[in-house]
């Protein structure tokens, strides 16, 4: 029989390869979006990738008659939980926001859940969650020191999570602690999309190579890295989804489970490293500016993916230059997103 998995915020960028690479796979999904950051146009193209259609409903986590009456009506055998506000700068210009969006809308979602006793869970959680750590390579049990007021929303989720473990250990939760997510899928077909004037890096860069700014602002070249610039662990997309799969199938396997798994490539990468790689995936030369840091940015992070390799045996294919090539693929095709 198929697995019906709820994928909540499935049609923001992380969410609709994640929702592609499950329909792929033959799980049956239902996609739950406020549409507050993402299309409704991503809809159709998940289905034309995949040769098949999905349910969606259009509606807020925080919304608990809609949630209440979704799982009466369905017979759910997991949730995926992405829907919430993303951007770390912003959180700190509006903290009630990233609050009630990303810890209460995770608390109403998690207590219809157990009020319709579906107790398996795969929370969208991220590095923020390790702050400005003293060691560059995060292990899972690296000290969680959160800087951003995004970052300390992630951490709160994940402690509700395993505070519910310890009072109900039935319950099956995988937080999965992204890096930076960057690509787009091979085909140009989805991609990632911001309603919002871009503040991350490769948005910001396809902008530029588009000819619609007219240079990249760095902020920052006084960070204690190699170059001076901010340096991440960047993830294609492709990869980052895969390994939602691999955390899907060992939640089958378990009977319970509450894990911490780091999804990052292991390697970090500077602003000016980024900025070369993009150069060479579209022969277009990139202008850029210094400018002061941001609030809430860190030296340098990366993780240690040991873990996830060993315990759902995940580990990341691609390289920054595939990642690059595949964004500026995607903009090709898409210079306005999904609009």
């Amino acid at each position: 029989m198929k697995k019906k998995i709820l994928v909540t915020g499935g049609l923001g960028f992380i969410g609709s390869h994640t929702s592609l690479k499950l329909l792929e796979n033959n799980y049956e999904i239902i996609v739950l979006d406020n549409l507050s950051n993402s299309e409704i146009e991503v809809r159709s193209r998940i289905s034309q990738l995949a040769k098949k259609d999905f349910d969606f409903v259009e509606g807020d986590i925080r919304d608990r008659n809609l949630l209440n009456n979704l799982f009466k009506k369905n017979k759910i055998d997991c949730v995926i939980h992405f829907a919430g506000l993303k951007a770390a700068g912003e959180s700190e210009k509006y903290p009630l926001d990233y609050y009630d969006n990303n810890v209460v809308g995770s608390l109403v979602l998690l207590q219809e859940m157990k009020l319709a006793n579906i107790k398996s869970i795969i929370f969208s959680s991220s590095a923020s969650v390790y702050g400005n750590s003293p060691t560059t390579k995060c292990k899972e049990e690296t000290q969680l020191k959160p800087i951003s007021v995004y970052g300390k929303t992630k951490l709160t989720i994940e402690d509700i999570l395993k505070n519910l473990y310890k009072s109900e250990p039935e319950w099956k939760i995988i937080n999965l602690r992204y890096f930076n997510p960057i690509g787009a899928h091979f085909t140009g077909i989805i991609g990632e999309d911001s309603r919002d004037t871009p503040t991350n890096l490769i948005p910001f860069i396809t902008e530029v190579a588009l000819g619609k700014k007219d240079q990249l602002l760095v902020f920052g070249d006084d960070y204690n890295t190699s170059d001076g610039t901010g340096k991440r662990d960047y993830i294609h997309i492709d990869d980052l989804a895969r390994g939602h799969l691999f955390a899907l199938e060992k939640l089958k396997q378990e009977i319970n489970i509450c894990a911490d798994i780091n999804l990052g490539t292991g390697k970090s990468h500077s602003v000016f490293e980024v900025i070369k790689a993009f150069e060479r995936a579209s022969g277009k030369k990139i202008p850029y500016k210094i400018t002061g840091r941001r609030e809430g940015d860190i030296d340098e992070i990366c993780a240690d993916p040991t873990f996830a390799s060993n315990f759902i045996n995940w580990e990341a294919k691609y390289d920054l230059d595939k990642m690059c090539s595949d964004v500026w693929k995607w903009k090709k095709m898409n210079p306005n997103g999904y609009r």
